[in-house]
């Protein structure tokens, strides 16, 4: 089987999988390992794969991220398992956790300080146009998963601790008091050990989430007791029905138990979170899920990305700028390296991604396992039809300054006929985005270099050479000029040897075309880029950058 045939065995496509070292394949056969150690645990004959999601502030990129991951994990382990076991993947929102912040982004600031302390679903919506602020973030959380095609359940804390979903796993928690507490208590700092509780009661008085000493607990009775911080009297709550809830390590853990929850990543800096809600989970008498610890997303500075201080980027912004897609190949490409997550690593990975999706139907069967659009897609890429580079497009507005879509078809068009917006809509949206990227990040910083004296010489006898070439000169012809043009000091690479065993040219000349022509450090192929702009339009080019730095 030289390709994937969508048609294939589930047998033949699972063999080649088992074969396959990209990482969702090697986290799925850790969930396989689990099932086969212990078949006991898993009754219910169903993986769940689960990831959380904290609504005290929207949605942001690195719940798609995980999410996106997750999904192709779930993905590898069903074709791993030839799809004979149900899976299911829960997105968990946390919104029985007390407000402790009033957020930057949101209106009615001054409302919202008066509800500090209570549980998310309990604080009125700012906004306006739901019952709580947790339930605005929690259908915000939805949409927003919905918008990317994910196959997802969706939970709520507040509904599962007050239904009594969390009930069992609760009075396992108290019975076992004395545990988790061995567990926690070397964790904490000494004047947090010596008040810490895992239970968190809810107040009857003010439904606040209150955090306090507990000064009793009574697992036959199922009640935990505490003093009133502002009454001074003592209060016994049950720890069910919603009338507590956990600290989120133990929460965590409970929830891993309570639900039976298989795999479930988090980010690295949560590394010791997730080994002591292990112990706990295990403490329960629990299996601890699968999962591995990803990297964090940095700031174009290499600081940490951070909600609070909104430095990197937003879902929002790189949608503006590029397609799902090319944000899903960021996502998969190396989880557990730290990445930049800046405006400049976008058209990397939008012509990345189409890279990737050119070659996948010239490949093997075991590469098309390894090509990060099979795991994109879910093992079903769509058909590659995209004539021209992002980078190619953002030249284009950049040289011609078209801030129209329509300009930049007229080339489109010319380059290659019958391309139409009907005929490719993806471009035409890939149009619009490099419109959008070249207004906002290249235009501001455009900067063009004067020529030196052998720069310019060189840059006169490529001028020369395209005049003579012919209108219909292709992309090849027009890059063989451009490279023999460029055979010459200080151009030269000695290394790199050319077909004809002569010396190669550096990148330093194609970078200079791009500096000195165009005003930006780098391109596309210098070729490819001629054949869409037209000969006649580089040649009107190179002499409006020779008379600029006549």
């Amino acid at each position: 089987m030289s390709v994937i045939d969508l048609a294939a065995s589930p047998s033949d496509l699972r063999a080649l999988a088992e074969q396959s070292n990209a990482w969702p394949f090697e986290q799925a056969k850790a969930i396989v390992a689990r099932l086969k150690k212990n078949p006991k645990d898993n009754p219910k004959h169903e993986v769940l794969f689960e990831t959380g999601y904290g609504p005290s502030g929207l949605p942001h990129i690195g719940t798609f991220g995980e999410v996106a991951r997750t999904t192709m994990v779930r993905h590898a382990f069903r074709v791993l398992t030839e799809d004979k076991i149900k899976t299911r993947l829960l997105a968990f929102s946390d919104d029985m956790d007390g407000l402790r912040k009033v957020p930057d982004n949101v209106p009615n600031k001054e409302m919202l300080e008066q509800h500090l302390g209570k549980p998310l679903t309990k604080v009125p919506d700012p906004f306006g146009t739901h019952p709580s602020f947790g339930q605005h973030n929690n259908a915000r959380l939805r949409a927003f998963l919905d918008q990317f095609g994910f196959d997802y359940e969706f939970a709520s804390s507040t509904e599962y601790y007050t239904s009594g979903r969390f009930d069992a796993a609760l009075l396992r928690m108290l019975e076992r008091i004395e545990k988790v507490m061995a567990i926690m208590l070397p964790s904490l700092r000494e004047e947090r050990a010596a008040s810490y509780s895992p239970f968190l009661p809810i107040c009857p008085r003010t439904g606040l989430v209150l955090y306090v000493p507990v000064t009793a607990h009574d697992a036959k009775a199922g009640t935990i007791s505490y003093e009133d911080p502002e009454t001074k009297e003592s209060v016994t709550v049950p720890v069910t029905g919603g009338r507590c809830k956990l600290q989120w390590k133990p929460d965590w853990a409970m929830r891993w138990y309570a639900l039976g929850v298989d795999y479930e990543m988090a980010g690295k800096d949560l590394i010791d979170s997730v080994k002591l809600s292990a112990k706990i989970c295990s403490a329960l008498g629990g299996t601890p899920p699968e999962g591995f610890n990803y990297e964090l997303f940095l700031d174009e500075k290499g600081q940490k990305i951070s909600k609070s201080k909104g430095n990197g980027l937003t879902i929002d912004e790189w949608l503006r700028y590029a397609s799902p897609e090319s944000l899903s190949l960021f996502m998969y490409r190396e989880p557990k390296a730290a990445k930049r997550l800046y405006f400049d690593v976008i058209p990397r990975n939008v012509d990345d991604y189409q890279q990737f999706l050119d070659g996948f139907t010239r490949q093997e069967a075991r590469q098309q396992l390894q090509n990060p659009v099979w795991h994109i897609h879910s093992g079903k890429p769509p058909q590659a039809d995209m004539p021209v580079t992002f980078q190619l497009l953002l030249t284009l507005v950049s040289s011609s300054n078209a801030e129209n879509a329509e300009t930049l078809w007229g080339f489109i068009g010319r380059y290659r006929p019958g391309v139409t917006p009907e005929s490719h809509p993806k471009l035409d949206a890939m149009v619009g985005y490099a419109i959008n990227y070249y207004r906002d990040f290249v235009a501001p910083t455009k900067q063009f270099r004067e020529p030196t004296d052998g720069e310019r010489a060189a840059l006169q006898d490529l001028r020369d050479a395209l005049a003579n070439m012919p209108a219909s000169a292709t992309a090849e012809d027009i890059q063989n000029v451009v490279y023999e043009i460029g055979r010459r000091e200080p151009f030269l690479d000695m290394v790199k040897k050319g077909k004809d065993g002569r010396p190669g040219v550096s990148l330093d000349w194609f970078n200079m075309l791009y500096q000195v022509l165009l005003g930006q450090e780098k391109g596309p192929r210098f070729g490819s880029f001629v054949a869409v702009y037209g000969v006649q339009n580089a040649v009107n080019m190179i002499d409006g950058a020779l008379a600029r730095s006549s």
